[in-house]
């Protein structure tokens, strides 16, 4: 009876810490202070600036000014009011759900100052949409399910090797897909691929080394969070999942620079947190490794094999 009563509760907060953690990202989705910028004449642009609200932050620039934050990511859409013609300029390296809200902001002011709108804009493709955070899942995944693999078949100690050639063959594997969904991937963001890769499978590979199977915990639990707060810009989040998920998850950097190094953007940031996770990972793979040396009297130390689970001095002795 008592086992009964504690496995219901432990599958009751389970699933109800997964639902806060995942689909509560979604549930609390709201704008608020969306940067905007908008050029136009000082009467119009009075009227566009009392139109702010604190659902976005609208910023009346320079055209030049607003080429350049749009540019740099800063803003999710511009909007150029000349007489008679209001045009709407986005930036397809920003995240799709960034400009979706962008789009709907400013065709609203625009078409409020009775002008009609221009989109001028290069619009992603359903596939060019996904492909950023389903590269970044599928290349975790495929090093998650190799550590764990090497784990249950005893793999022995070149985690290491094991962790590199999954890298290199799940970035194959991934950039396939990508160009079967009609996906073009330059070299800068294929060798970002790849950097992303290698660092998510050596810090699995880390994980797996300590923990064993109790690792995918960890791994299993990232990868259901991870991928719903990372498709989302922050200001659409609730400020707490902003700060406690989106603030740090490595998805959510895999994800923007994939999208942004796919239109011949430049990243920067990303390549420091990818660097510094294969950085832990190989800390985690090197930790409690000792060399096995002869001593000076000839006894060999006593240490059990992987392979066959034999004390090395019996093995030796028994060969």
């Amino acid at each position: 009876m008592r086992t009964a009563l504690v496995t219901a509760v432990a599958g009751a907060v389970v699933a109800f810490l997964l639902g806060l953690l995942t689909f509560g990202v979604q549930a609390t989705v709201h704008p608020h202070d969306v940067p905007l910028a908008v050029v136009a004449p000082p009467p119009i642009a009075e009227k566009v600036q009392a139109a702010d609200s604190a659902e976005v932050d609208i910023r009346v620039v320079s055209a030049d000014e607003a080429r350049n934050l749009l540019r740099d990511k800063e803003v999710y859409g511009v909007l150029e009011i000349a007489p008679g013609q209001a045009t709407i300029r986005l930036n397809p390296a920003v995240n799709p759900s960034g400009t979706q809200v962008a789009q709907q902001v400013l065709t609203g002011v625009a078409q409020g100052a009775g002008l009609p709108v221009r989109i001028d804009a290069r619009t992603p493709t359903a596939a060019e949409r996904t492909a950023p955070l389903a590269a970044s899942a599928l290349l975790w995944v495929g090093g998650m399910i190799a550590g764990l693999l090497f784990v249950v078949l005893k793999g022995g100690r070149l985690r290491w090797l094991s962790a590199l050639t999954t890298a290199v063959l799940v970035t194959g594997s991934t950039t396939g897909l990508l160009a079967w969904w009609g996906v073009t991937v330059n070299a800068e963001a294929l060798t970002f691929l790849l950097a992303v890769a290698v660092s998510f499978a050596l810090l699995q590979a880390g994980l797996f080394k300590h923990l064993g199977i109790r690792a995918m915990g960890i791994l299993g639990i990232l990868y259901l969070m991870a991928p719903a707060v990372a498709g989302q810009v922050p200001e659409l989040l609730n400020p707490a999942y902003k700060a406690v998920l989106w603030s740090w998850t490595p998805f959510r950097f895999s994800a923007e620079g994939l999208r942004s190094l796919m239109y011949d953007g430049s990243v920067s940031t990303e390549w420091w947190v990818f660097g510094g996770i294969a950085l832990v990972g190989l800390v985690l793979l090197l930790a409690g490794e000792k060399a096995q040396t002869d001593r000076a009297d000839g006894v060999v130390d006593v240490g059990v094999d992987e392979a066959d689970g034999l004390p090395r001095a019996e093995r030796q002795h028994t060969a």
